[in-house]
């Protein structure tokens, strides 16, 4: 038979064995107050004598009404998000400014194939705020939930609810902006390699319909800047994940062609998309970017990356610590509007002014 739990400690008990008051003893263990080293020492070692770890939790969150925690959705499988530096430099962001409420955050995982899964799941959690971290779905079905728990929620540009507070970009001008930087240059055929445009796509050619329809807005906006530079009727292709593999395979698909119809330049929707494609043209026997020059969006550091990569930088530990900005606000009631975060062109060596011969030369079929 098991014995009984042995009842917890209190902190007035700790304070009557160090012979302080409860409120002294509350100071020793907060850190929030003066108190002389000797009595601290007296407290500690009762603590000590009496097996007490410190305040309960459960306790202290329903006197102050908030439970310590930020919920912080992130879409699809957490190996993908701690392989993704942009998506680890957002969480990272937001975690240095949470520290300073403080709380702790509480990562959830949403799959993409049934994202209403986890409402049961957050359902039994006390979670003082929600972040929607990455850019998932326009539309999430946890937020009704959410909304009615009276949760405030601030997303990373979506969902696309007006309950949600949101740090927004131009997308659809940051990827007009890369592609009209190869324009310029005097690119006239160029292929697009985009992230996911729904929850269950697979790495395939895409159309402007395509497009049209997507459930996730910043691939959408995306396409459509460059499509505002290039054209409908240019190459692209979406991903099922954005990274390295699924972007090799992407420009496979997009450079493996016949030389008069191969694109001199690629316009990908992040840098590990990128740097797939740069992959996919080595593996091709294509020089980056001699003959072929590509570009990338979000401005994560790449110290394996020999060169400098084109992209659109987006400052993913800006916008986490600007999440956190705004679920401070919205936790201590004040009026939070949405933000429009600054994007910039960097010009790396993955772009260059296609070379003359290029269009001469046949591309190798792969093995």
């Amino acid at each position: 038979m098991a014995s009984p739990r042995q009842a917890r400690a209190t902190l007035r008990e700790v304070a009557d064995r160090a012979g302080v008051s409860t409120s002294t003893a509350s100071l020793v263990f907060s850190g929030k107050g003066p108190v002389a080293e000797d009595t601290a020492d007296r407290v500690r070692r009762a603590a000590t004598d009496l097996g007490y770890t410190g305040p309960n939790p459960l306790a202290s969150s329903l006197r102050h009404g908030r439970a310590g925690v930020v919920g912080v959705v992130v879409e699809g499988r957490l190996l993908h998000a701690f392989r993704d530096p942009f998506a680890v430099s957002v969480l990272d962001g937001l975690a240095q400014e949470l520290d300073a409420i403080p709380a702790g955050m509480l990562l959830i995982a949403q799959p993409t194939d049934d994202p209403g899964r986890i409402i049961p799941q957050l359902a039994g959690y006390a979670l003082d705020a929600v972040v929607f971290s990455l850019c998932g779905p326009m539309h999430n079905p946890v937020v009704e939930q959410l909304a009615a728990r009276g949760i405030p929620m601030a997303g990373n540009g979506s969902p696309d609810d007006p309950r949600v507070t949101q740090i927004r970009l131009d997308e659809r001008g940051a990827s007009a902006s890369a592609a009209r930087h190869l324009h310029d240059l005097g690119h006239r055929r160029a292929g697009h390699i985009a992230m996911q445009l729904q929850g269950d796509s697979s790495t395939a050619p895409i159309t402007p319909a395509d497009v049209e329809k997507a459930a996730y807005a910043d691939a959408r906006d995306r396409a459509l800047g460059f499509m505002d530079v290039f054209g409908e009727d240019s190459p692209m292709v979406e991903t099922a994940l954005p990274d390295v593999d699924q972007g090799r395979l992407a420009g496979l698909m997009l450079l493996d062609v016949p030389a008069e119809h191969r694109p001199t330049a690629i316009v990908a929707q992040s840098d590990l998309l990128a740097l797939g494609a740069i992959r996919a043209a080595e593996d091709l026997g294509l020089r980056v970017p001699h003959d072929v020059s590509v570009t990338g969006f979000d401005g994560v550091d790449l110290p394996w990356f020999v060169g400098t990569l084109t992209t659109v930088l987006q400052h993913g530990e800006a916008k986490g610590r600007q999440l956190g900005v705004m679920v401070r606000a919205l936790l201590a009631g004040e009026p939070v509007t949405d933000v429009q975060m600054p994007t910039e062109l960097r010009v790396g060596t993955t772009t260059a002014p296609p070379d003359s011969d290029a269009a001469d030369q046949p591309a190798r079929s792969r093995d």
